[in-house]
């Protein structure tokens, strides 16, 4: 069984290899990255402590079917409960006006929401976001080379108005839901993470040392083997309808906890929400696989699936031509 690419950025080789791993795979380890050893360090601390805290605590900051960002114990995939408490965040358009501000308000995800008593939990894990900011739009310049585009070919798409994320992951050992609760809400699935693609463009994922994120690669499930220093990259349903399927948007989950509970930090690289999006053909003789998808209607679809069971959850397999 072939394993998952471990690709070093500094290497004069990484955008093909970048490229392969896109299509053959659709996942891959990064070393050789930008982001700093010290502000990881501080944003595993912030993390810990956060989820650390008791569910009153946590739930001041409970998300909404109106506002999807902040603190959730309930979230779904593929219509089932996964074994997991979330902490979600976002890119802010205009910093200098302030979250409050109407023009900060994003119209499908609200607003984010912070926890008024940890001092320096805001401002390690907006510097994190802005981190990797950075690192994606180097990243998309590499998958962009590797399909044969400009460099800078999707880069107007995630200008300030981009509308990525940052998720807060702990996937404890026990149902993080009392029974009571729990009889209330849809069951737990038989994943601490159930099976999925990611629906923006990319994935960076920062993950613990446990373990347990598996990808599928020729019908089997792979363990992703956290790579020390490195983080993981998946390509998200958006870069597979742009190559028009050259590159995959791997099928990944998390294996239940039995031992030790895990930790994840992922960083969702997404567009403005005004993008359409379609197939990007360089050959005239191909043909569009996908029709065009807005971004903010497939977003909110995805959004409503994730919060709660208001119906099959959207796959970009609906829009096939």
């Amino acid at each position: 069984m072939d394993q998952i690419p471990v690709i070093d950025l500094r290497s004069s080789s990484s955008v093909s290899d970048i490229a392969d791993a896109a299509e053959r795979f659709g996942f891959f380890q990064l070393v050789g990255h930008s982001l700093d050893s010290e502000l990881i360090e501080a944003v595993w601390t912030q993390a810990h402590a956060f989820f650390d805290r008791s569910s009153e605590e946590k739930r001041r900051v409970l998300r909404t079917k109106e506002n999807s960002r902040g603190y959730y114990d309930r979230e779904l995939t593929k219509n089932a409960r996964d074994q997991k408490e979330v902490f979600d965040f976002a890119h802010v358009p205009f910093p200098e006006l302030g979250e409050e501000h109407p023009d900060n308000h994003l119209p499908v995800d609200g607003n984010n929401q912070w926890p008024s008593d940890m001092a320096d939990f805001q401002k390690v894990m907006t510097s994190y976001l802005s981190a990797c900011e950075t690192l994606a739009l180097e990243l998309l310049e590499a998958f962009c080379v590797g399909l044969g585009l400009a460099s800078g070919r999707l880069a107007p798409h995630f200008n300030r108005h981009h509308t990525s994320f940052i998720r807060l992951n702990y996937y404890p050992l026990l149902d993080p839901l009392s029974a009571e609760e729990a009889a209330s809400v849809t069951d737990l699935g038989d994943m601490a993470l159930h099976h999925h693609t990611d629906a923006g463009a990319f994935t960076i994922l920062l993950q613990d040392d446990v373990g347990g994120l598996q990808v599928e690669s020729g019908g089997e499930w792979v363990d992703v083997t956290p790579e020390p220093g490195g983080l993981v990259i998946n390509t998200g349903d958006m870069m597979q309808v742009w190559s028009n399927d050259k590159y995959s948007a791997a099928l990944h989950r998390v294996a239940p906890r039995s031992t030790k509970a895990r930790y994840s930090l992922p960083y969702f690289f997404n567009p403005s929400y005004d993008t359409d999006y379609a197939p990007l053909l360089e050959s005239a003789t191909e043909s569009a696989r996908y029709r065009t998808l807005n971004w903010g209607e497939f977003r909110q679809a995805r959004a409503d699936g994730d919060y709660g069971d208001y119906g099959e959850e959207i796959q970009i397999s609906q829009f096939r031509i």
